[in-house]
């Protein structure tokens, strides 16, 4: 019986620990793909409208990118986006570690035709 109940203890550890950290990489995918979205349509955008828009996509999926985290840079028909951040994320309870995250976003972005 002691057995049985140290094996389920310890699966419910292992899921409480998959979910946290799925969670965290689900967020983070979905916020590097919408900053990939975000530098691919919007080539009339500043570089600095870029950053203002990239930090509210970090606020609306619960990445805690700071304004110094990360860096956008033009370059010819490029858009490059680089940068990292670490979630505190718990894996067991008690046991919060920070996971580190970081993204090289290069886009490529062709400039609609003049009318």
């Amino acid at each position: 019986m002691f057995k049985l109940l140290v094996k389920l203890v310890l699966a419910g550890l292992i899921a409480n620990a998959t979910w946290r950290l799925g969670t965290a990489y689900a967020d983070y995918y979905k916020f590097k793909d919408s900053v990939q979205q975000t530098t691919q349509f919007g080539p009339e955008r500043s570089e600095e409208d870029l950053r203002v828009r990239i930090l509210e996509l970090a606020a609306q999926y619960g990445v805690p990118l700071a304004d110094d985290g990360f860096t956008v840079e033009r370059s010819q028909n490029h858009t490059i986006v680089d940068g990292g951040f670490a979630t505190p994320i718990e894996l067991f309870p008690g046991y919060e570690r920070p996971w580190p995250f970081s993204f090289h976003i290069d886009t490529f972005v062709i400039a609609r035709p003049e009318r």
